[in-house]
């Protein structure tokens, strides 16, 4: 079982991104990976199954590149002396980073059938990538490596759900020998697909989208957003008095982990994206 220290020490390995520019500068990083690279996103229910799981916990932490998502984070991170920053909620910075970045091949990589094609004729009317290796969610992890071997894509969008995606992206990043963005995007798919429906923007902006999601999947969300968010409350409390344990901490974390800051080289070419405050 992990400890609160562990988990504090990823939380606290997450890049906040706090201006425009910061964000704009991270779009032109992903879009200038030199080897395997994970992105994840850390959200309350990402943070208890790090509490309840170590094979969750290694799965996240081999992630090269952590961004927070969704009020519940924002909600602690002053409580536990960290910077919050913007909300980079992967329902809204995936396709932005699929808007902004030049011509890729994309494979995708989660969900079933009808939404995976479905979402792949949407995001062609809207990004100019090459779609070009979908595969459903529920195969081996050895077969998505392989299809990643022989399609070498620029950029692999998982869409399996947390823990799962988290553990392939981190088997797909020690397999593949090519420059690749590996992206975990839980639900992504199946909201480009027209599967799900986002909540309205005010709900958004005060923070109440997990409301709306409950309304639309009663019987898979209860246990995340009812029954995790008290959990999620009594791990913050441990997670405080984890935290004055820990070393000096930094005021805010470093872009990437130090073995892979070579990875990333800077790159003009990239538009600049939108402004998105809203909370998940």
């Amino acid at each position: 079982m992990p400890t609160p220290r562990e988990v504090f020490a990823l939380i606290e390995r997450m890049r906040c991104i706090s201006s425009e520019a910061e964000r704009r500068a991270l779009v032109a990083e992903l879009g200038a990976v030199e080897r395997p690279t994970v992105l994840s996103f850390l959200n309350a229910h990402a943070v208890n199954l790090c509490m309840r799981s170590q094979e969750a916990l290694g799965a996240f932490d081999r992630s090269d590149l952590l961004l927070r998502d969704g009020v519940g984070l924002r909600i602690i991170m002053p409580w536990l002396g960290l910077p919050a920053g913007f909300n980079m909620n992967g329902t809204d910075f995936i396709p932005l980073l699929l808007k902004s970045l030049p011509k890729r091949r994309v494979a995708v990589y989660g969900t079933a059938t009808p939404w995976l094609e479905r979402a792949r004729a949407h995001l062609e009317t809207v990004t100019p990538h090459v779609y070009a290796d979908l595969q459903h969610g529920f195969h081996p992890v050895e077969h998505y490596v392989r299809q990643a071997r022989r399609s070498r894509p620029d950029l692999i969008l998982l869409a399996m759900g947390m823990p799962r995606q988290e553990a392939v992206a981190a088997e797909l990043r020690a397999a593949l020998d090519h420059p690749v963005l590996i992206v975990n995007g839980g639900a992504i798919v199946d909201f480009l697909a027209g599967r799900f429906r986002r909540a309205p923007e005010n709900l958004q902006r005060a923070g109440f989208e997990w409301a709306f999601r409950l309304l639309q999947e009663p019987k898979r969300l209860f246990g995340r957003y009812v029954v995790g968010g008290f959990g999620f409350a009594a791990t913050a409390c441990r997670l405080r008095l984890a935290a004055p344990a820990l070393p000096a901490r930094r005021p805010r974390p470093a872009p990437l982990r130090p073995a892979a800051r070579s990875a990333v080289r800077r790159s003009s070419g990239t538009a600049a994206p939108a402004p998105m405050h809203k909370e998940l």
